[in-house]
């Protein structure tokens, strides 16, 4: 599969956030996010097999592995091929994903995070995706304004999301307004921000 990086560093959101964890960026992307962070996976990336991969991760020995991209269900097949090792290994893995395509075959594996696009993301995601997140998955706003806010809140009373639901703030974005609105709406949301963009780590 074409990966972008691997690495390890703590998990800086989601149900995880916090963990160490060992990262398998894949590359390429079918959106293109007015505020994304890792537009360098994108596109490129080197081949690697899946064999290397598994390689690595048993000389790490991680306690969480988190697949991201880019838009990593672009490689399913691929990643169709790792996934079982590591299930029947015992070794937890998220997989993080735009929501805009379907990842009900993946998830006897993984946990999945939707990232749920947002107005100013510039970008849409296939909202009936929705209807498959599970109690142990999870569906991720990234927001940077009330308007995203809003759109979020209209998806979340639209869909009865099963996983647990995070605002995250876009970096750089003023936090107060968006706090207010899920204060003000008594929002069942987790506001998190970046952690590792708090700290200064990858």
């Amino acid at each position: 599969m074409k990966i972008s990086e691997i690495f390890t560093s703590l998990q800086g959101e989601g149900k995880n956030q916090g963990r160490p964890c060992l990262f398998i960026r894949l590359s390429g992307c079918n959106l293109a996010c007015r505020w994304c962070d890792t537009a360098y996976a994108q596109e490129g990336g080197t081949e690697v097999s899946c064999e290397a991969i598994l390689e690595q991760c048993w000389r790490e020995n991680p306690h969480l592995v988190c697949i991201t991209g880019g838009e990593p269900l672009l490689q399913k097949d691929a990643l169709l091929s790792l996934l079982p090792s590591l299930h029947k290994r015992g070794t937890p893995v998220d997989i993080e994903t735009n929501g805009t395509i379907t990842f009900t075959d993946v998830q006897p594996y993984a946990a999945i995070c939707m990232d749920v696009k947002c107005p100013s993301s510039g970008e849409t995601s296939d909202l009936s995706l929705l209807r498959t997140i599970r109690p142990e998955d999870s569906v991720k706003f990234v927001v940077g304004n009330r308007e995203d806010c809003e759109y979020a809140h209209r998806v979340m009373d639209s869909y009865a999301i099963a996983g647990e639901i995070f605002f995250s703030p876009v970096y750089g974005a003023d936090y107060k307004p968006l706090v207010d609105y899920i204060l003000r709406n008594n929002l069942p949301v987790r506001f998190q921000v970046q952690l590792h963009k708090v700290l200064g780590v990858k």
